[in-house]
C-alpha cells in the first residue's frame, strides 16, 4: 500500500462518517469518565468493545481497499472488540484505577491526535481523527492499563497494532508515533503481566 491510497482511504472514511464519528466519541469519552469515578466501571470496555468492532466494520471492512486491510486489521480489530465486550460483560467488577502519570499522558496525546495531525499539515478530511484505527489503539492501551485484570490475548493484539505505528515514516502520519509510544508502553505492561503470572504459579 503507498502513501497516496494510504491518505485516501482515510479521507473516503471521513468524509462519510462524521457523524457516527462524533457519536462514538462522545460515547467513548463518556464511558471512560463514568468508569474511572468508578459509577459504572466495566462501561468503559464496553465502549472500546464497541469502537474498536466499528473500526474494524466501517473502516476496514467498508473502505478499505488494500488485502492487509481485510485480511489483517479487519479480524484484529473484530477479534479486540469482541474481546472488550467479554471482558466488559463478564468481568464488571474488574477496578479501573484513576490513571498514573504515563497513563495520563498516554490519554492526553490521544486527544491531541487531529491537532498533532493538522499541525503537520493535513487537513480534513484528510487527516487524522479520534475515532480512527490508530488512535482507537492508542486509547484501548492507556485505558485499559489501568484494569486490574488483563486479558493477555487482547493485550498482545493491541501490541501488535501498537507496534505498526513504524509505518508513520512510510506513510508520512507522524502522529502516528503516539501509536508507537503506546504499543512500546503496552509492551511493558504485557511483561508485568508475565511476571505476575509467574510469581504466583511459584508461590
Amino acid at each position: 500500500m503507498n502513501t497516496q491510497i494510504f491518505w485516501n482511504v482515510i479521507g473516503d472514511y471521513n468524509q462519510h462518517t462524521l457523524i457516527a464519528q462524533i457519536i462514538l466519541f462522545v460515547f467513548v469519552i463518556s464511558a471512560g469518565l463514568l468508569s474511572y469515578t468508578g459509577k459504572l466501571k466495566w462501561l468503559a470496555k464496553i465502549a472500546l468493545g464497541v469502537v474498536n468492532l466499528y473500526i474494524g466494520i466501517a473502516f476496514f471492512a467498508w473502505y478499505g481497499t488494500e488485502p492487509i486491510q481485510r485480511f489483517f486489521a479487519l479480524p484484529l480489530y473484530l477479534i479486540c472488540g469482541l474481546l472488550f465486550l467479554y471482558e466488559g460483560f463478564f468481568h464488571k467488577d474488574d477496578i479501573l484505577e484513576k490513571p498514573d502519570f504515563w497513563q495520563c499522558v498516554l490519554l492526553l496525546l490521544y486527544l491531541f491526535y487531529p491537532i498533532i495531525s493538522f499541525l503537520l499539515g493535513n487537513r480534513f478530511p484528510q487527516m487524522v481523527t479520534h475515532i480512527m484505527p490508530c488512535p482507537v489503539v492508542s486509547l484501548s492501551i492507556a485505558v485499559y492499563a489501568g484494569y486490574q485484570r488483563k486479558n493477555k490475548l487482547l493485550l498482545v493484539l493491541l501490541i501488535i497494532w501498537g507496534l505498526t505505528g513504524v509505518k508513520s515514516v512510510i506513510f508520512h502520519a507522524y502522529e502516528d508515533i503516539i501509536l508507537l509510544i503506546c504499543g512500546l508502553y503496552g509492551i511493558g505492561l504485557l511483561w508485568n503481566e508475565c511476571k505476575q503470572f509467574r510469581k504466583s504459579k511459584l508461590s
